[in-house]
């Protein structure tokens, strides 16, 4: 049962799982990766054969598959995706930054050019369950920043097909290639790059504890977006709220995975009361109701606060990746939150809505990191370079100031460098 407590009553344990690298992990990994860098598509056969149960010849998705599955998914599903797809477009076209210059000053020319990576990898999970979603989210920013060649992994069913869901959305999201390969190794195909699998700029997309080993190994080769712990939810509910509904949001991500964790603050006592109780009789329901159980079980809290105003401070020390406002009035508290991955306001916005259809990215920092770190956006798949211009009398005015700079760091081959130009023009 979940535990009830005073804020000043918690465990001193980290209310959220730090952490989904298990120690046990790293070794395998490196193995992983050793083998596929020196081997290829050899390891990546050999490995999901071994991990996977599927023998394969060819590691590529034909589009004549993609076309197969996408006529298998019921055209219902398939009508959702292309809305869900429209809708986290709309969003992220929001996002785009434009190059600028700056030219102020006689002769000076400054400026900022915003250009597309060129080879991205999306990672995407398989295992217990298959996700559309995190195809749509993750690639579709990619787009938007003009991405020239998105790449897409995510391991294969035994029968050596993958989930026609995932390639009905990696369809509508214009994924340029895709592979049937998963875990560690795929990570480690698109870092290094096998006679197959080209070698990536950037590798993006959640997995398990091997994935998120094999990308924090590999960060330096290529970029990745972030080490993603078990997903998490804090609720900020008011004494108002149904019990029900409350119960029904915290186990929409304790489902994800034993690991996972759903946190309830509230200003009512008898919320709390009522909440645990509903817990109790839900999670026999699910048919995920094992991992459920497990997660509300060891990593769930419900933390009563002295009022609203202490509940938005208790999130923002905690920094989840999804928060939930659901009280009366959420946008007199919006300005308050300071470090939440996502946010969802009022009550009868359900974090699910954020998961699949509204539009916001659902690839957010967890444990603790939304502090410092953001949403995945298109942000995440441009580079920025900087460019600067000056002519020889826009050098001449302000010369000597920039040497008289360099020679206070004791770098005067720096200074000679603008010296040596200023001298010439003299003569």
């Amino acid at each position: 049962m979940i535990p009830i407590y005073e804020y000043g009553q918690v465990p001193n344990s980290e209310i959220f799982a730090r952490d989904n690298i298990a120690s046990n992990v790293e070794g395998a990994v490196t193995e992983i990766l050793a083998q596929v860098a020196a081997r290829g598509d050899e390891a990546l056969r050999e490995y999901t054969l071994r991990f996977d149960k599927a023998d394969l010849t060819d590691l590529e998705v034909t589009e004549a598959e993609i076309d197969e599955a996408f006529a298998a998914v019921e055209p219902e599903f398939v009508e959702i995706l292309r809305q869900a797809a429209a809708n986290i477009r709309t969003f992220h076209e929001k996002q785009r930054r434009n190059s600028f210059v700056v030219a102020d000053q006689p002769g000076v020319v400054l400026g900022q050019k915003i250009v597309p990576i060129q080879k991205v990898g999306l990672y995407v999970p398989g295992g217990t369950a298959a996700y559309p979603s995190t195809v749509l989210m993750d690639s579709i920013p990619a787009k938007i920043a003009g991405c020239p060649q998105l790449v897409m992994v995510t391991p294969p069913g035994a029968d050596g097909k993958v989930n026609p869901v995932i390639l009905a959305a990696a369809k509508i999201a214009g994924v340029d290639r895709i592979f049937k390969v998963g875990g560690a190794q795929a990570v480690a195909g698109l870092a290094f790059g096998t006679e197959t699998l080209p070698k990536v700029d950037k590798i993006v997309g959640p997995g398990n504890a091997y994935v998120a080993e094999a990308k924090k190994q590999v960060f330096g080769r290529v970029a990745i977006d972030m080490i993603a712990g078990p997903s998490e939810i804090l609720v900020v509910a008011d004494g108002t709220c149904n019990a029900k509904v409350v119960a029904a949001d915290m186990l929409s991500q304790a489902e994800h995975d034993k690991m996972a964790s759903a946190v309830l603050v509230t200003d009512s006592g008898e919320l709390a009361k009522a909440v645990q109780a509903e817990l109790e009789r839900q999670i026999p329901l699910l048919p995920r109701s094992e991992i459920a159980r497990a997660s509300i079980d060891n990593n769930g809290k419900i933390i009563v606060a002295e009022n609203l105003d202490a509940a938005i401070d208790i999130a923002n020390e905690i920094a989840p990746e999804h928060l939930e406002l659901c009280v009366d009035a959420p946008f007199d508290y919006l300005d308050r939150v300071r470090c939440a991955g996502s946010i969802f306001l009022g009550k009868n916005c359900p974090e699910a809505l954020g998961d699949y259809f509204a539009g916001p990215n659902h690839t957010l920092p967890t444990s603790g990191t939304a502090k410092f770190s953001s949403a995945l956006s298109v942000d995440d798949f441009v580079v920025k370079s900087q460019f600067t211009y000056y002519t020889a009398d826009a050098l001449a005015k302000i010369g000597e100031q920039v040497a008289y700079f360099a020679r206070k760091e004791g770098l005067d081959a720096h200074a000679n460098s603008i010296t040596v130009r200023l001298e010439e023009k003299k003569q």
